[in-house]
């Protein structure tokens, strides 16, 4: 019998809502409080936990940390892809009035850029600092 049955059930269980509540947070940002920071810190803890349960390098198997790096590096060309649009539509940087979608179409791409780009370093932080070699051996403690 596995030890952390119950400990991987349940993480099973939260994992997508967790994922789920982040999205939730994302889309609704833009009428309330909350955003792409605040959706990307908990779609990174959603990963996080998963590592924490299953293993590091069964989390990086499941989000590799070449995709991890590539979403951080989108994040940030869509933030600024969004305000280099603004300027060549005429408007100041981030000047989502110019934008077809007006402000909720600005804010919402922009938010997206900033939620894909903190999940995605969060995610590289907790990698570079897990996967370090321990320095001092468990029989040492």
């Amino acid at each position: 019998m596995n030890a952390h049955l119950v400990l991987k059930t349940v993480s099973k269980a939260l994992i997508p809502l967790i994922a789920l509540f982040a999205l939730y947070v994302q889309f609704h940002g833009d009428f309330g409080p909350g955003g792409g920071f605040q959706a990307g810190v908990i779609m990174a803890a959603a990963v996080i936990l998963y590592a924490l349960v299953y293993g590091l390098q069964e989390a990086k198997r499941a989000v590799p940390p070449i995709v991890v790096r590539l979403g951080a590096s989108l994040g940030a060309l869509l933030f600024a892809g969004v305000g280099v649009v603004t300027l060549f539509l005429g408007g100041d940087f981030l000047d989502y009035d110019v934008l077809p979608g007006g402000q909720h179409a600005g804010i919402i791409a922009v938010e997206l850029g900033v939620l894909l780009t903190v999940a995605c370093v969060m995610v590289i932080i907790f990698y570079a600092f897990s996967g370090r070699a321990r320095d001092i051996s468990d029989e040492e403690w």
